[in-house]
């Protein structure tokens, strides 16, 4: 409840600071909202910003976030709201001021961050004075249980106390539990046991739900190193989930129409030429312009791959006898390969041949950022953990291209492409597609 009415007051303030300081510049054109329009804008960002919040969990993790985490929750609170902002002045016919909506954008970051970066002590000071402490109990022993503890010690500024501790032999015992209870304070317990020993306090469990004692269970036994750990729900069944690729839909969703407007554009724009780069394929040697084979997209699906023809009609068969020649642990890479066309080995130098793969963008089958597409047989003879880069969508360009493209070796492509899924952002993709260019443009480490 605070931060959702410091979200408001907020949003207020950076609407105003942002119109204050685009008001005065000495810009050419005077921007000024009438008196209906500034109330129905203000309104509706205050309406919008703690919503956002409240739509991206934000204020779930406010409390004990770590400054990288607040750093990125705020930025994405304030993309939405603009965003939304955004759609709301086009909806009324309005023409709001661009650099305005920039530097309201930049300015609601700028609060929210200095807020809740700051926020710790204010929330103390709140619950110290206007609340009472909330009493935690741990039940567990060993390592795990220490440094809960230790973390609930710690947390003594957000009115947060412990109670104490308590072994997990004694807490099987509900007899013993209702005697803690009974004696003082209780506000919540947190089993931190081994997963094989939960069912020992299904008893506990039970009568702690009986009495309306809140209780938690510490989950950091699985051994997910990659995963993001959640509550989800199929209708009234309670899942809990662990994923080790982004599963945020709504940045996925904004991924999946960026890949549709940039794919679409580029399209339409590269046809003419595009039509040319057939009219030459098909005259410097025999075969079919367009280049089709079966790739293994987001989570195995399989799907047809398109690339304009860059070596002989034959070349598929004619990897046997070239298997020799290949650089390459898993994939087939040969460098200057003899199955080349010389139209061919121009179009690779530069990536023109992978155009036609703005079409499987369009569909939905790659990404313009991803991973790159296996050949099913590659796939096969992977490791476990190098499956793992089929949990993203493929894509036209990836962040091992920028690296070296094809000069670099194949386990340096799978550490590369963990290291994209672990790490995606809508700005990491914008980063790999503006360097990309560049580097294609080069005509560098292609073969």
């Amino acid at each position: 409840m605070l931060f959702a009415l410091a979200d408001v007051a907020l949003a207020a303030l950076a609407f105003w600071a942002a119109y204050e300081a685009r008001k005065w510049l000495p810009l050419e054109r005077e921007f000024f909202l009438p008196g209906e329009a500034m109330a129905l804008l203000v309104g509706f960002s205050c309406l919008v910003w703690p919503a956002a919040g409240y739509w991206l969990g934000t204020y779930e993790r406010l409390d004990s976030a770590h400054p990288r985490v607040i750093l990125r929750d705020s930025w994405k609170q304030s993309a939405f709201g603009i965003i939304a902002l955004i759609l709301f002045q086009f909806l009324l016919r309005m023409d709001l001021s661009r650099l305005f909506l920039a530097m309201l954008g930049a300015s609601s970051w700028l609060f929210l961050l200095l807020f809740r970066l700051n926020a710790g002590r204010l929330v103390g000071w709140i619950r110290s004075g206007f609340g009472a402490p909330h009493y935690v109990l741990v039940v567990g022993s060993g390592e795990r249980a220490r440094r809960l503890q230790e973390l609930i010690q710690g947390s003594e500024r957000f009115g947060i106390r412990l109670a104490g501790a308590m072994e997990e032999a004694a807490a099987c015992e509900p007899e013993r539990v209702r005697a803690l209870v009974e004696r003082q304070v209780i506000d919540e317990i947190i089993f931190c046991v081994e997963s094989s020993r939960l069912h020992t306090l299904e008893d506990t469990m039970l009568f702690c739900d009986e009495i309306g004692v809140r209780t938690r269970v510490a989950v950091d036994f699985f051994p997910h190193v990659n995963s993001d750990v959640y509550l989800d729900r199929l209708a009234h069944l309670p899942l809990l989930t662990f994923s080790a690729a982004p599963h945020d839909e709504i940045l996925l969703f904004l991924k999946r129409s960026t890949d549709v407007v940039l794919a679409a554009l580029a399209l339409v724009a590269a046809l003419p030429v595009m039509a040319l780069i057939v009219l030459l394929i098909k005259l410097s040697s025999p075969g079919p312009a367009i280049f089709r084979q079966t790739r293994c997209g987001l989570n195995g699906r399989r799907f047809v791959f398109y690339k304009f023809r860059s070596m002989v009609m034959n070349a598929e068969e004619m990897k046997t006898e070239l298997a020799h020649l290949n650089v390459k642990d898993v994939a087939f890479k040969i460098p200057n390969d003899p199955r080349q066309t010389a139209l061919g080995r121009w179009l690779r130098r530069f990536s023109i041949d992978e155009w036609p793969q703005l079409w499987n963008v369009l569909k939905g089958d790659m990404s313009l950022v991803g991973p790159r597409p296996a050949v099913p047989e590659e796939v096969e003879r992977y490791q476990s953990w190098q499956r793992r880069r089929l949990r993203m969508r493929p894509g036209l360009t990836c962040l091992w291209a920028l690296e070296g493209r094809d000069a670099l070796d194949f386990e340096t492509w799978m550490r590369k492409d963990m290291e994209y899924i672990d790490n995606w952002s809508l700005g990491l993709d914008w980063k790999i597609m503006l360097l990309t260019i560049p580097r294609v443009m080069s005509g560098k480490g292609a073969h």
